[in-house]
């Protein structure tokens, strides 16, 4: 029998495969063909009840008492909510206990169980199925979004690449202007001593020959001319040019490269069916189905958040008093704070309390309230 179609195969006896077996055994579950009833009976391990197919499941199948076996249980102390026989009837062990009779409790229990399952069925699964069937959606928006903001952040950080990159080479042009002019101002000297060398090994050449000449008038006309030689020309002093590389600041480079949202996970707790058709008296009148609230809705951050605070620093300002009292605060980043009083100025501080800058409302009227923008900008 293919498992695949076995819902649409007919009813077959579990031990010999025969189809349309007219007899089950109640107790063990299993259906039964003629010729294997004897044999099921045959097994003496358990009890067994053979009935009619068609009569399946009429059968009470009774628990075991567990102080009197192997008595069955037909009655449950209501006391001790555990099954009891006749003797533990008769032992007086429950006289002053409540007694239920099983079929009546199990009658009750299937009736509560064919309600739960059809509320299952018909309500509860199909709500839980249509919200299971949202979630690969929403994975998906997920997925695209941040591969939205990924896309978004690289462009930044090639922005920023080519903005680092140009002002780079712009440092580059400048060392390259220096170099330019020294290489220029050696050349020039370069130029000055050559020549000079020139003329003094122009002046040794004519002063060997007359070393070496008997011409009395030519040796009688020299005149000295090392004077001229004896000093180098003007000689410049250099300083070579250094760089300084200023300390990176890293939250600042961080705040260049743009803000992002926070996360914000709100969890809500629907409205029930079961809420919806609850009433309940309150002062003499009923709270219509409409009207009934659920849990207000938390954000998931709230406990994630609730630690105690710490203070960092402690900034002392020009601000004090009720007429000149500080007003209001806006961050810039991790080190520098924007603060008004109660008039159109508007200052910076960085942590230390130190004065940064002063700025002044255009309009010359005192600000309501100040803001940075996610750029910096103040507003």
């Amino acid at each position: 029998m293919d498992p695949q179609y076995s819902a649409q195969d007919i009813v077959r006896c579990d031990l010999c495969e025969t189809p349309i077996p007219p007899m089950c055994c109640d107790i063990c579950h299993i259906n039964l063909c003629i010729a294997c009833v004897g044999v099921h009976l045959s097994d003496d391990s358990r009890e067994h009840k053979v009935v009619p197919f068609h009569k399946r499941g009429s059968t009470i199948n009774y628990p075991k008492c567990q102080k009197h076996p192997p008595k069955k249980c037909e009655l449950q102390c209501k006391h001790c909510n555990i099954p009891i026989c006749a003797s533990c009837v008769s032992s007086g062990d429950h006289d002053q206990h409540k007694k239920n009779d099983i079929l009546t409790i199990l009658t009750s229990k299937k009736e509560l169980i064919k309600k739960d399952l059809q509320e299952l069925k018909k309500l509860i699964r199909p709500i839980f199925q249509q919200a299971a069937s949202k979630f690969p959606a929403q994975k998906d928006i997920v997925k695209q979004h941040s591969l939205k903001l990924t896309a978004a952040l690289n462009k930044q950080g090639e922005a920023l690449h080519k903005e680092i990159n140009s002002l780079i080479q712009r440092k580059q042009s400048e060392i390259e202007e220096m170099d330019e002019q020294h290489l220029a101002a050696i050349t020039t000297q370069e130029d000055v001593i050559n020549k000079a060398l020139h003329a003094i090994k122009q002046v040794i050449l004519d002063l060997q020959k007359l070393l070496d000449s008997d011409d009395v008038c030519l040796v009688s006309e020299y005149t000295s001319r090392n004077e001229k030689f004896r000093s180098l020309p003007a000689q410049f002093q250099v300083t070579l040019p250094t760089f300084s590389p200023q300390e990176i600041n890293s939250e600042q480079l961080y705040q260049q490269l743009g803000s992002l949202s926070h996360l914000k996970l709100l969890i809500t707790y629907p409205l029930t069916d079961e809420a919806a058709r609850t009433t309940e008296e309150h002062g003499g009148r009923k709270k219509t189905p409409g009207a009934v609230s659920s849990p207000p809705a938390r954000r998931l951050s709230d406990k994630l958040l609730s630690y105690t605070p710490k203070i960092l620093t402690d900034i002392q300002t020009e601000f004090e008093g009720f007429d000149n009292g500080l007003y209001n605060v806006s961050c810039l980043s991790d080190e520098e704070i924007w603060i008004r009083g109660n008039n159109k100025i508007m200052n910076l501080y960085n942590l230390k309390g130190q004065l940064l800058k002063s700025v002044q409302t255009k309009s010359g009227n005192t600000p309501g309230d100040i803001a940075v923008t996610r750029s910096g900008g103040l507003v």
